[in-house]
């Protein structure tokens, strides 16, 4: 663990803010355990990633530019989501010209950008959190943590420490699950065929409980096992990881 006490900012998402804002305090607590000043800023807007999905690159690269001056000044930038995560580290660059002060503040800015469960075990050298959390759970890969930012073996780390957790694998978890943002909603069928899927290799696991890291997946999933009458309660693993068992599932607090 770093000497100092890291200034952080929290990223909250959009999905975190206007659906589920108990992954957020829940990733403040983690923060602050960790030995971190956590602030909020109140400039943050969406990251953009809805209108890059979308092809809208001028809407995208404006929202870019917002986030970059909402972050400046901090040692880091945490996020409870691979996919807007991914789209700060990974695209934001690719917005500016090489050489150009956007470019550099974009770089400057995805070198200090990290995912939670990513910063707490690289970052912060966490081994395990002090919390309690009875589950039968199944992890899900999101697909951007997964592929753009390279995280799978943090989460499960971190959810091996918690007391009354036990992880079993499903079959093919790091395959989507059929959200992919603007994807669910210009191919409906695909994304339906993908989730029933999905949604099978969840249930032969017999976990009673499904952890993932993006909030957009865990909707998707989360609404299809609603619908279907399924018992899977549905968590971030930001929340099981905070010991936030108090929280109504998602599905469940709608």
């Amino acid at each position: 663990m770093p000497e100092t006490s890291p200034r952080v900012g929290l990223f909250v998402t959009c999905l975190v803010d206007m659906f589920r804002p108990s992954i957020g305090f829940a990733t403040v607590k983690l923060l602050e355990d960790a030995g971190c000043t956590v602030e909020v800023p109140e400039l943050q807007t969406c990251c953009g990633q809805p209108a890059y999905n979308s092809g809208d690159q001028a809407d995208a690269r404006a929202l870019a530019l917002n986030v970059i001056e909402a972050f400046k000044g901090f040692d880091y930038v945490v996020v409870p989501s691979g996919s807007c995560g991914g789209m700060i580290v990974k695209h934001y660059p690719e917005f500016f010209e090489p050489g150009s002060t956007e470019h550099d503040e974009a770089l400057d800015l995805a070198r200090r950008t990290h995912e939670i469960t990513s910063f707490l075990t690289r970052v912060m050298k966490v081994e395990k959190v002090e919390a309690q959390f009875p589950a039968r759970a199944t992890y899900h890969d999101s697909c951007s943590g997964l592929r753009e930012l390279g995280i799978r073996n943090e989460p499960r780390k971190l959810l091996a420490s918690v007391e009354g957790v036990s992880l079993r694998e499903m079959t093919d978890a790091e395959v989507c699950c059929g959200f992919g943002g603007t994807f669910c909603v210009k191919y409906p069928g695909i994304s339906d065929k993908m989730l029933e899927k999905k949604l099978r290799h969840i249930e032969a696991t017999g976990a009673d409980t499904l952890i993932a890291g993006d909030l957009g997946c865990l909707m998707n999933m989360a609404g299809k096992l609603k619908r279907q009458g399924s018992a899977i309660k549905v968590r971030h693993v930001a929340e099981v990881l905070a010991g936030d068992y108090e929280t109504p599932p998602i599905a469940e607090a709608e």
